[in-house]
């Protein structure tokens, strides 16, 4: 079969023959076939980190920070602010102490309430500073570093051997008949706050506490 001259402008031209030139587009509904066209690769799905003012992520959001340090964060709050607590009742005790003894004829039993006033108002004020140490503690846990879960770990550390102290003493209190009702509810106090320093201690000396703390921050 002829097709005519192949230099006459005006003549049939041959058709194309498969393969060669440009891929032809494939019919609609059939994905595209030869050696030009690569299969699209759907695109990855990264996950979404939590998003801050301005659409920018929070710095350290992608970790979330586990139970146990959650759990000593609450406890060291509840412990600083019950130790702030009693600084204050110590203050206004010693203060109110203080004042019986002022108009006291005796002039040494009004130097001695003085005196005992002064030492528990001083214990109070020693109490309120030592509170500072759980209450920083805690408010820094949620963007602190290695510092922050040492400071932790030793004011859990401490907060166990004087409860641990506190249960011994009770516990051979408990043979004498004087005071015995004071010393069971000294003793279950001493046990509560045992447990509770042990919690802190095991909340933030654990592993997932470790790898959170040297998680990257930007």
């Amino acid at each position: 079969m002829s097709f005519g001259d192949p230099n006459n402008p005006y003549g049939q031209q041959p058709q194309g023959q498969p393969g060669y030139g440009y891929p032809q587009q494939a019919p609609q509904g059939v994905p595209p076939q030869g050696g030009y066209a690569y299969p699209q690769q759907a695109p990855q799905a990264y996950p979404a980190y939590p998003a801050g003012p301005g659409g920018y992520p929070v710095p350290g959001a992608q970790m979330p920070m586990p139970g146990g340090v959650k759990a000593a964060r609450v406890i060291l709050f509840i412990v600083g602010g019950l130790q702030v607590l009693g600084g204050l009742v110590l203050l206004l005790g010693g203060a109110f102490f203080a004042s019986l003894f002022s108009d006291s004829s005796s002039s040494a039993a009004s130097d001695a309430g003085a005196l005992a006033g002064g030492v528990i108002v001083f214990v109070g004020i020693i109490c309120l500073a030592f509170s500072l140490w759980p209450l920083l503690t805690a408010a820094k846990l949620g963007k602190g570093r290695g510092g922050v879960r040492v400071s932790g770990i030793i004011y859990g550390s401490l907060m166990t051997l004087f409860s641990g102290l506190s249960v011994i003493m009770n516990l051979a209190a408990l043979g004498s008949d004087q005071a015995a009702g004071a010393v069971v509810f000294s003793l279950i106090l001493a046990l509560i706050q045992l447990g509770l320093a042990l919690w802190v201690l095991v909340g933030l000396a654990n592993s997932p506490a470790g790898a959170y703390f040297r998680r990257p921050q930007y």
